[in-house]
């Protein structure tokens, strides 16, 4: 892929496109790791969330792997905070105020609100997509059907 085209429009016209890029990019790149570094960069820099990437399935907790925006936390346990919770429970987490929720792990003061969704390989949960936004709500149904259809894409 030469260029990534920002799609304009609705959030769900820039969700489309940016499946239908990431379709192209995986034909030629089957590394894991890679893909969700670029993925992380496509979701970036088409939404501007406050931080983008993915932690990964080892062992016992999940740990850190590719991601856009500011320094994070290394190391999750299994059910802690949201990303432990999308891994435990096995389903999209959608927080609109991460405030409220039991257990958060506080990595930035400036994150209000976001969306965690499982990435699954053989019917195991593998590892998680972990969005953040600076503001509250910024996550709803539309952000969890196409993200949903994205990680499905790994």
């Amino acid at each position: 892929m030469e260029h990534l085209q920002i799609a304009t429009g609705s959030k769900a016209d820039k969700y489309a496109l940016l499946l239908r890029q990431v379709d192209a990019l995986f034909q030629d790149e089957p590394d894991m790791i890679a893909r969700m570094a670029n993925v992380s960069a496509m979701l970036h820099e088409t939404f501007h969330f406050w931080w983008t990437g993915f932690y990964r399935v080892q062992a016992d907790e999940l740990v850190l792997g590719p991601f856009q925006g500011p320094l994070a936390c290394t190391r999750i346990k299994y059910g802690r905070g949201v990303c432990g919770t999308a891994w435990k429970e096995g389903v999209t987490q959608v927080v609109p105020d991460v405030e409220l929720f039991p257990g958060h792990i506080a990595c930035s003061s400036a994150s209000r609100s976001e969306i965690v969704v499982p990435l699954y390989k053989d019917g195991q949960v593998i590892a998680v997509l972990d969005i953040d936004s600076e503001h509250l709500a910024t996550f709803d149904a539309t952000d969890q059907y196409y993200l949903e259809q994205l990680v499905n894409k790994f």
